[in-house]
């Protein structure tokens, strides 16, 4: 079960709070995202009226990273070893973590993106994602595009993980299965998506979930 401290937690991301005490780049990130843009943040609510929103906050970002020496190499000159609907998986030189270069393309906004992220930190704390900062780069139609490049443990599976082994985990976790490899938190607000073989992974029966999509529904 989530411990109280990791619910309260939750409950700040989603009631739109400023995270503190939490000095890692993405948390930083979110929380000038959280005061600075106002848009709502509630799950897929008005998509197409929030691009703009999702505009200015990309150029935001960009202006930021320069800044604050958060421009980052793009990744490409590394060996890449997966492409997703909307990152690109590169192995990092130390071969023991990847290397995802997102261009935040299932969120309507930068920060629905950034409060995704932590709420896996939260969640899933043994894939934890590392923001390393920003780079532009071609997305998945060839356009030139701001991209987070976020670095993550490798994880070797030992074993294909079964799709039931995945619901009684979240079930345990307070979530519930919607629909196929969907879930709901109810009690949280939460909407996790996708929860396939391929989005998580087995090691020595402990699941590691690599590639999550959270949204609020709160």
């Amino acid at each position: 079960m989530l411990p109280d401290d990791n619910r309260q937690k939750i409950k700040n991301i989603i009631a739109g709070n400023v995270i503190q005490g939490q000095p890692d780049h993405c948390t930083a990130i979110r929380n000038i995202l959280c005061t600075g843009f106002t848009a709502s943040r509630t799950l897929k609510k008005d998509f197409e009226s929030k691009h703009r929103v999702k505009e200015e906050q990309a150029t935001f970002l960009e202006q930021y990273s320069k800044q604050h020496n958060l421009l980052v190499d793009n990744p490409e000159t590394g060996r890449q070893i997966a492409s997703g609907g909307e990152a690109r998986i590169y192995f990092s030189e130390d071969k023991r973590s990847v290397l995802k270069a997102n261009d935040c393309g299932y969120y309507a906004t930068w920060l629905e993106f950034f409060d995704s992220l932590l709420l896996h930190n939260i969640i899933f704390s043994n894939t934890a994602y590392e923001l390393l900062g920003f780079t532009v780069m071609p997305n998945q139609v060839n356009e030139m595009a701001l991209h987070a490049a976020v670095k993550q443990p490798y994880i070797i599976s030992d074993r294909l993980v079964e799709l039931q082994e995945i619901k009684l985990f979240l079930e345990y976790n307070g979530f519930q299965n919607t629909r196929r490899n969907d879930y709901i938190h109810p009690s949280l607000g939460l909407i996790l998506e996708d929860m396939h073989d391929e989005n998580v992974l087995v090691q020595k029966d402990t699941l590691f979930f690599i590639d999550t999509v959270f949204y609020i529904n709160a």
